[in-house]
C-alpha cells in the first residue's frame, strides 16, 4: 500500500444514487460517495445517525471493510423505521492514512411497513369533469415535536396543512400503472402545524389517471372517480405518537376548477372562494360528506425521483396583436409548462389562452398543424373567468407544450410583464455541457437539451403538444445521449418499472408507456395492440437497461428489469418461430436458419425517414417494417441479453442468448446479405447502418457495407436518410469504420433533411420531422420531439471523444475525432465518480488536448498518431501535431477495427 499525501475524504454523499433522498422505501439502501481532489481509497468504513432525535445519535458504525468500491455499497445495519430521517457517514483509507469522517449525507425513509397504512381513499360528488376538493380536521392534543404526512391521489393534487401549500407546482402523483401500484409522497409538515384544530385539505384534478392521454387521446384510462389519501403521522413532546388519516368524517365539493385536464387544458372561475375550504372555519357549503372510494391496488410505492416542479421562468419577450385582434404572447423559448399571467380585468371577463408552438403564415396561432392525419385533437387551451381583482393566475392541473400564447378577451393594451412562462421538468440539474467552434452545433446542443427537458415530466414522452406518449422507441434511441446531458439514472430506473408493470405476459411491450390500457378501461386502441411486437421499440426494456449499466455502473437495474428483458428477447424468439415461412421473402434456402428469422408481427420500423412523414398510406402499406430489421434486433437484443447474464452471474443464460444470438446473426446474413456485404435488403442507409453498428457482417464484409453506405450518402447530395431507430447510430458507425470525415459532412449539412436546416429556419427544440414544414411553408407535427436530437451523444463520445472504457466511468477513454473544420471543442459529463472532461483546440497545426479524469478513476488517451497514453486522475495535457485525417475531408487511414 502506499501513504497519500493528503488524507483521503469522500465526498458528494448519495443513497440510491440521490442527493438527500426526502422518502424511500428500501429497507435495504445503497450508499454512493466520490472522491476529494487529489485522493484515493482503498478500504472505507461507514457510520449511520438518527437525527429525528433532534441531534444526530449514532445507532451503527460498520467494519472497516478492504475495497476500493464507492458506488452501491449496500447498508447492513440495524432495521430502519419508517418516516425517519438519518444521516450516514463514511471514512476513507488510502494504505495507511486515515481519513476523517465525511460530512452527513441524509435521507428519509418512507414506509417501510405494508402494514402501516390505516387511511382511506375520500372522494367527494363533483362534476365528472371538474376538480375534486377535500378537507378534514386533525386535532392535536399538545406540543408537537415531528410530524409527516403520508399523501396520495388518483389523479394530480395539491396538498394544504392550514392554509399552507405543501405541493408547490409539482404534478404528483407521477404516472405509474395503478392496476399495480400508486405512488405517495411524503411531507415533513411540522412547522405547519398547530396545537389545536388544524385543516388537512387537498385539490385533485384529472392528471393521467382519469385525463385525457395517448395517442388516441382517451380519458377515463384509469377510472373515472377523482380520490385523494392522507395519512398524517404526529410525534408529541411527551413521546406519544398519533396517527389521523382521511375517512368518512372529510367533506368534500367544487371548487373554482371547473376542469383541469392535463391535455386539453384548466378552466377556472376566480370568482368563486379559494380560501373558505382551507380555513379552520366551517366548511363551505358547497361541501357535503366524502364517500369512500376503492383504489384500483392497495399497493403503494414511494417517490424515486424529484418532483416534476419550476425548472426556470422565461420572460415574455414580445406582446402583439394578430390580424384577427387576438394579443399574442411570444416566450422566445419552445417548452413545456404553464403561463403565469397576471389579471387586471373586470370580474366575469373570460380569458381564453390557447398555446402552440407556431405562428402561421397568416400571422394567427396556428392551432392545426399537429393534427391533420394524425386525429382530431383540440388545441392546448385554459380558460379564465377573472375575480375582478389585480393577481397572478398560473393553472395547477395541466401542462402545455408551446412558445406563442394567444389570449382572447383581453381588453386594451398588455405588458409583456404581464405574463410568464412557468417551465416544468422532472429534471432539475442538467450537468452535461458541449461546445465548439461552431455555433449551430452549439445551438444543436440547445435545442435537444430543451427537448429533454419539455419531455422528461412525469414520464418519458414523445412531445409535449399532441400525444404526450411515452414511446419506446424514442427513448431507447435517446438514452444514452440522456445520460450524458443530466444525471437520468433514477427517472429512467423508473421509467423501466413502469415499462416492466405494462408489459404483457406474451413479454410483448406496448410501443408507448403508459400504455393507455387498464382494468378499468379495457384494451388499448387496436393500432397499439398490433404493434406490440414492434422491434426497436420493445427492444428499450434490453437497451436503456444496458445504456445505466455501461453510463452509471448501475447492476442493480439489470437485476430489477431480468425478467422483463428475458420476457421481450424470448418472445422475439417465439416470433421467429412462428414464421409464416421462408418461401415468400427468402429465394433461397436457409438450412433452417430461417427459424431464427423474426418475420412476422407488426412493426413500426425505420420510422419518419426523410421524406416518410406520416399521411396515411405510410402508415398503411409500410408500418410493417422488413424482417432484417426485426431480426437484426432480435440478434442485438439476446446479445446484450447474454452480457446482462454474465454480469449477474447467470452463466447457463448466458450460453443461451449468446447462441440465441449468434443463430439470429447467421440467419440474417443468409436471408439480407448479398454481393459479399455490397448490398444488404432493400439498400437502404438504415440497412447498412444497423448491419456495422450491430456488428452482425463477418469482417471481411464490412468494408463493402461501409463503402455502399457512403455511396447512398452521396447518391443523396450527402444526406442523410435514415428514421428514428438509425439515425443515432449513422454517424458513430461512420467515424468507427474510419469514415469520419463522411460523419462530419452529414454533421455539418445545412440543407435538408438535416440537423443544422432546422436550426437555420429558427428552432429552438428538435422536430419531430426532418422537414419539420410542407411545401407551402406550413407547419406539420410536433416541433418538440428528441428522438433525432440522439445525435448528441456523438458529439461527446465521437467529437470530444469521451466514452466509458469500464462500466459508470471508472476506466475513461478520451478518443476526440478531430476534424469537420472545427478548431475547437469541449465536453465534460458528470460521471459517477465526478467530473470527467475533454477539451481539445488546433494551435498552429497541434492539437492541444486536455483532460480532466475525476478521483478513484482512471483514462487513457488515443492521440491522432494513433498512440495510446495512460492518465491519471486530475487534470493532463498532450499535444501532437494535426495529422492528415483531421481537420480534412480525407478519409481515417487503417484498418477497419472489429
Amino acid at each position: 500500500m502506499t501513504t497519500a499525501t493528503i488524507a483521503p475524504l469522500a465526498t458528494d454523499l448519495r443513497t440510491d444514487r440521490r442527493r438527500a433522498p426526502r422518502a424511500i422505501d428500501n429497507v435495504a439502501p445503497a450508499f454512493s460517495w466520490r472522491l476529494g481532489e487529489g485522493t484515493a481509497q482503498s478500504a472505507y468504513q461507514l457510520r449511520l445517525v438518527e437525527l429525528d432525535a433532534g441531534q444526530a445519535v449514532t445507532i451503527w458504525t460498520g467494519e472497516i471493510v478492504p475495497s476500493d468500491a464507492m458506488l452501491d455499497i449496500t447498508y447492513t445495519g440495524p432495521a430502519l423505521r419508517s418516516l425517519t430521517r438519518y444521516g450516514w457517514q463514511v471514512r476513507l483509507w488510502d494504505g495507511a492514512a486515515e481519513g476523517a469522517w465525511s460530512a452527513l449525507g441524509t435521507f428519509e425513509t418512507a414506509v417501510l411497513d405494508p402494514g402501516f397504512w390505516s387511511a382511506h381513499w375520500v372522494g367527494g360528488g363533483v362534476d365528472e369533469r371538474a376538480a375534486l376538493y377535500l378537507r378534514g380536521l386533525a386535532d392535536l392534543p399538545g406540543s408537537i415535536v415531528s410530524a409527516r404526512a403520508c399523501v396520495s391521489a388518483l389523479g394530480w393534487y395539491r396538498f394544504f396543512v392550514n392554509g399552507a401549500d405543501q405541493t408547490g407546482s409539482a404534478l404528483v402523483p407521477r404516472f405509474t400503472h395503478t392496476d399495480h401500484i400508486i405512488e405517495y409522497q411524503v411531507y415533513d409538515v411540522t412547522a405547519a402545524l398547530q396545537e389545536g384544530a388544524n385543516v388537512l385539505a387537498m385539490a385533485i384534478g384529472d392528471g393521467r389517471y382519469r385525463g385525457h392521454s395517448g395517442i388516441a387521446d382517451k380519458r377515463e384510462i384509469y377510472g373515472d372517480r377523482l380520490a385523494g389519501m392522507v395519512q398524517l403521522v404526529v410525534t408529541f413532546a411527551d413521546g406519544s405518537t398519533r396517527t389521523y388519516t382521511s375517512g368518512p368524517d372529510w367533506l368534500g365539493g367544487p371548487g373554482r376548477i371547473l376542469t383541469a385536464d392535463p391535455k386539453r387544458g384548466e378552466a377556472v372561475d376566480l370568482r368563486i372562494p379559494d380560501a373558505d375550504w382551507l380555513a379552520a372555519d366551517n366548511a363551505p357549503a358547497r361541501f357535503s360528506p366524502v364517500s369512500l372510494i376503492t383504489p384500483p391496488t392497495r399497493t403503494m410505492v414511494a417517490e424515486e425521483v424529484e418532483p416534476v416542479a419550476d425548472l426556470r421562468r422565461l420572460p415574455a419577450g414580445k406582446v402583439w396583436r394578430s390580424p384577427a385582434g387576438k394579443l399574442l404572447v411570444d416566450f422566445g423559448q419552445n417548452f413545456a409548462g404553464v403561463a403565469r399571467v397576471r389579471l387586471r380585468q373586470p370580474a366575469g371577463t373570460q380569458l381564453t389562452l390557447t398555446f402552440s408552438e407556431i405562428i402561421g403564415r397568416d400571422g394567427e396561432l396556428d392551432t392545426t398543424y399537429l393534427f391533420g392525419d394524425m386525429g382530431h385533437h383540440p388545441p392546448q387551451r385554459d380558460t379564465v373567468f377573472c375575480g375582478g381583482s389585480e393577481e397572478w393566475w398560473q393553472p395547477w392541473f395541466t401542462i402545455h407544450g408551446f412558445r406563442f400564447l394567444e389570449v382572447d378577451g383581453w381588453a386594451g393594451a398588455a405588458d409583456p410583464e404581464d405574463f410568464e412562462g412557468i417551465v416544468l421538468s422532472s429534471l432539475l440539474d442538467y450537468a452535461g455541457e458541449f461546445e465548439c467552434s461552431d455555433d449551430r452545433i452549439n445551438q444543436l446542443v440547445r435545442n435537444t437539451r430543451w427537448s429533454m427537458i419539455g419531455n422528461f415530466v412525469d414520464t418519458p414522452t414523445d412531445c409535449p403538444t399532441r400525444e404526450r406518449a411515452g414511446w419506446t422507441g424514442d427513448i431507447q434511441v435517446f438514452s444514452k445521449t440522456a445520460a450524458c446531458l443530466a444525471d437520468v439514472q433514477p427517472y429512467l430506473r423508473r421509467y423501466l418499472r413502469n415499462l416492466a408493470l405494462d408489459q404483457h405476459k406474451s413479454g410483448a411491450i406496448p410501443p408507448y408507456i403508459p400504455g393507455d390500457a387498464s382494468r378499468h378501461s379495457g384494451l388499448a386502441p387496436r393500432t397499439m395492440r398490433q404493434t406490440v411486437d414492434s422491434t426497436g421499440w420493445g427492444d428499450a426494456s434490453v437497451m436503456v437497461p444496458m445504456v445505466l449499466y455501461r453510463h452509471y455502473g448501475d447492476r442493480e437495474v439489470l437485476a430489477r428489469q431480468w425478467d422483463s428483458m428475458q420476457l421481450w428477447v424470448d418472445h422475439l424468439a417465439a416470433l421467429a418461430r412462428c414464421s409464416p415461412g421462408r418461401g415468400r421473402l427468402f429465394p433461397r434456402r436457409l438450412g433452417g436458419l430461417e427459424h431464427y428469422v423474426v418475420d412476422s408481427g407488426f412493426h413500426w420500423g425505420e420510422w419518419l425517414r426523410p421524406g416518410e412523414s406520416m399521411p396515411k398510406t405510410y402508415v398503411k402499406h409500410t408500418l410493417r417494417a422488413p424482417a432484417s430489421v426485426a431480426t437484426a434486433y432480435l440478434a442485438n437484443s439476446a446479445k446484450l441479453l447474454a452480457e446482462a447474464a454474465t454480469i449477474l452471474g447467470r452463466s447457463d443464460d448466458a450460453t443461451r442468448y449468446a447462441e440465441l444470438s449468434e443463430k439470429a446473426t447467421l440467419a440474417w446474413r443468409a436471408a439480407f446479405v448479398f454481393r459479399d456485404g455490397s448490398r444488404i435488403d432493400e439498400d437502404r442507409q438504415d440497412d447498412y447502418v444497423r448491419a456495422l453498428a450491430f456488428d452482425l457482417l463477418p469482417e471481411d464484409q464490412r468494408p463493402a457495407a461501409l463503402a455502399r453506405l457512403v455511396e447512398l450518402i452521396e447518391a443523396a447530395g450527402w444526406h442523410l436518410g435514415t428514421g428514428f431507430l438509425s439515425t443515432a447510430l449513422l454517424l458513430p458507425v461512420l467515424a468507427r469504420f474510419g469514415r469520419a470525415d463522411v460523419a462530419y459532412r452529414l454533421l455539418l449539412q445545412d440543407t435538408n433533411p438535416s440537423w443544422l436546416a432546422q436550426i437555420d429556419l429558427g428552432a429552438t427544440t428538435i422536430w419531430e420531422s426532418w422537414e419539420g414544414f410542407n411545401k407551402d411553408g406550413d407547419a406539420r407535427y410536433s416541433h418538440n420531439h428528441y428522438a433525432f436530437g440522439a445525435v448528441v451523444a456523438w458529439l461527446f463520445s465521437g467529437v470530444a471523444g469521451i466514452e466509458a472504457a469500464e462500466p459508470g466511468f471508472r476506466a475513461i477513454r478520451f478518443a476526440p475525432v478531430i476534424g469537420g473544420g472545427l478548431t475547437h471543442a469541449r465536453a465534460a459529463i458528470d460521471t459517477p465518480y465526478g467530473r470527467a472532461q475533454s477539451a481539445w483546440r488546433i494551435v498552429d497545426g497541434v492539437v492541444e488536448l486536455e483532460v480532466l479524469v475525476p478521483p478513484g478513476s482512471r483514462g487513457e488517451v488515443k492521440l491522432g498518431t494513433g498512440e495510446i497514453r495512460a492518465v491519471g486522475p486530475g487534470r493532463s495535457t498532450i499535444h501532437w501535431p494535426v495529422s492528415d485525417h483531421e481537420g480534412s475531408a480525407k478519409p481515417l487511414a487503417g484498418a477497419i477495427p472489429s
